[in-house]
C-alpha cells in the first residue's frame, strides 16, 4: 500500500490566483516587496490580481521565455511565457495569467499571449 498525503492543497493550488501588495500609506501597487517604492512604508494589504497585463520587455535569454509584464492594477513582474515560441511574444502583447507561483514564492508566474502585439504602422 502507498502511503497517502496528509498535505491539504493549497487555496490557490488549482486557481490561478495571482497576489500582490498594495501599500496601505500611499496606495501604491506592488509585487514581493519588503517596503514600499514610493513611501517607504512597510504596511501592505494583499490583494488579488484579475491576471491581465501587457507584455514590456524581455529578460534573459529566449530559451526561458521570460519577460516583464506590465499587470492592469499598476504592478511590474517577470513572467514566463508558455504556449508559444519566444520569437513570437512581443512589447505591447496582451497576457492572462494561466498558472501562480508556488505558495512559498518560487518560481515565476506562467502567462500566456491572448492578444499579440499589432505591427507598427509608419507614421510617413
Amino acid at each position: 500500500m502507498l502511503p497517502t498525503d496528509t498535505r491539504e492543497p493549497t487555496e490557490a493550488a488549482g486557481r490561478r490566483e495571482l497576489f500582490f501588495q498594495r501599500c496601505r500609506w500611499c496606495g501604491t501597487p506592488a509585487y514581493r516587496r519588503s517596503f514600499c517604492r514610493a513611501c517607504g512604508s512597510l504596511a501592505f494589504d494583499r490583494e488579488r490580481s484579475a491576471g491581465v497585463g501587457v507584455v514590456v520587455r524581455r529578460n534573459g535569454h529566449a530559451q526561458q521565455n521570460t519577460w516583464f509584464v506590465a499587470m492592469d492594477e499598476g504592478f511590474n513582474l517577470l513572467c514566463q511565457v508558455t504556449g508559444t515560441a519566444p520569437f513570437v511574444v512581443a512589447v505591447d502583447a496582451r497576457v492572462a495569467l494561466v498558472g501562480a507561483v508556488a505558495p512559498c514564492g518560487e518560481g515565476l508566474p506562467v502567462v500566456e499571449v491572448t492578444r499579440p502585439a499589432t505591427p507598427l504602422t509608419p507614421w510617413w
